[in-house]
């Protein structure tokens, strides 16, 4: 496969994974990136053992290890403070074989970067048309065949609306999302409490930050105001650090979006020489922590099929045939995990949900994330 083209649109996680294991796999990269620098807002990320795995195999994992915090300190809170499932650190990495670790975007995203020659990398420039047989249509205009394309552009793609123009595109999860990175807090990351139809989180990052998220039902957020003096009437009653947090992050540091998702599952992640990866293939709620580390899987499975005899949609179909079943399944249980548990809002269905989790084994729980994060990466052994 030596020599072969690959382009990939995006230069989020999920394509620069893809573009260094690609490389890795003997093939010539080439990646799109619309924005005028290649870059992450301001959030943190939990990378699980399977996102560490993969990311060892692409050869990152001591750079990106040196830039993040094992998470020591974890599990669920009603809003009032109260645990209604602690979670064992030291017993999660002895289940699943490795930490789970706080990063920041940028500082992972600068990992991969390193990894990859400057002259692969093209900044501002929009990659606007795509077909089933890796022709492109580019901003710059001098990007417009590969052997093979990757869709890495994320939940509104380009390439997937071009090659899957029946699929509806992403839907509402219903909630509305802020989260934000302070310095040195002065109080300890706690993992993530619940209230009626509401979430609160933090992790620890390097260097002292911390990173906290909160995920609010939409229709009880109604306020167009400052965010910070919504979150902190909507918090007030909510257990210590939860306010000084929010109070101790700086204006303008606090980020918003609307949840969103692709409710309605693709039935294939490839046409022709073009696949999809990440939020493109199947942006999920974040409930499940998730979304990055199956971009990572997904590169790494890319790769590896990359590296295998056979032409481009051989390749592509077994990626498709590796990936998709797993990460939908994934994308599933994420959306059942919100509605069932953070965004259940009615007095009496937190009561049930609270009780419920109070009782479940640490075993049982145990046994669930194994599922999500025993994967192992396949190897990418280029010539094979």
């Amino acid at each position: 496969m030596n020599g072969q083209h690959a382009v990939v649109v995006g230069g989020g996680i999920g394509g620069l994974c893809a573009a260094i294991g690609l490389r890795t796999a003997g093939w010539r990269v080439t990646v799109a990136e619309r924005a005028s620098r290649f870059g992450e807002i301001g959030a943190g990320i939990m990378l699980w053992p399977n996102a560490v795995r993969a990311l060892r195999e692409l050869g990152v994992h001591e750079r990106m290890r040196a830039l993040s915090t094992p998470q020591v300190q974890g599990g669920i809170r009603t809003h009032r403070g109260t645990w209604l499932m602690r979670m064992d650190h030291s017993a999660v990495e002895r289940r699943l074989g490795g930490p789970v670790l706080g990063v920041h975007r940028a500082d992972l995203l600068a990992s991969l970067l390193e990894a990859l020659p400057p002259e692969s990398l093209r900044q501002g420039t929009e990659i606007t048309g795509v077909t089933a047989v890796a022709g492109l249509t580019s901003s710059s205009g001098d990007i417009d065949d590969a052997d093979l394309v990757v869709g890495a552009d994320g939940i509104r793609s380009r390439v997937r609306s071009s090659l899957w123009p029946q699929h509806p595109g992403p839907s509402p999860t219903g909630t509305v999302d802020w989260r934000a990175v302070i310095d040195d807090p002065g109080a300890p990351a706690f993992g993530m409490s619940w209230g009626p139809g509401t979430e609160f989180g933090s992790v620890p990052l390097a260097d002292g930050r911390l990173y906290w998220y909160a995920s609010i039902n939409a229709d009880v957020v109604t306020e167009n105001g400052e965010d910070e003096e919504f979150l902190l009437r909507h918090f007030r009653s909510w257990h210590h650090p939860v306010g000084h947090l929010i109070a101790s992050t700086p204006a303008g540091a606090i980020l918003r979006h609307e949840g969103a998702f692709l409710q309605e599952p693709l039935s294939c992640y490839a046409r022709g020489r073009v696949a999809l990866l990440g939020d493109a293939a199947h942006a999920m709620p974040p409930n499940l922590g998730q979304g990055a580390c199956q971009a990572i899987e997904d590169a790494v499975v890319l790769a590896a099929s990359a590296a295998e005899r056979g032409s481009v949609p051989e390749i592509l179909h077994r990626y498709d045939r590796l990936r998709r079943p797993r990460s939908q399944a994934i994308s599933r249980s994420s959306r059942r995990m919100g509605r069932f548990g953070q965004q259940l809002s009615s007095p009496p269905a937190v009561a049930m949900r609270d009780a419920a989790l109070r009782l479940v084994p640490s075993a049982l729980s145990m046994r669930g994330m194994s599922t999500l994060a025993s994967w192992e990466a396949p190897t990418i052994r280029p010539g094979r």
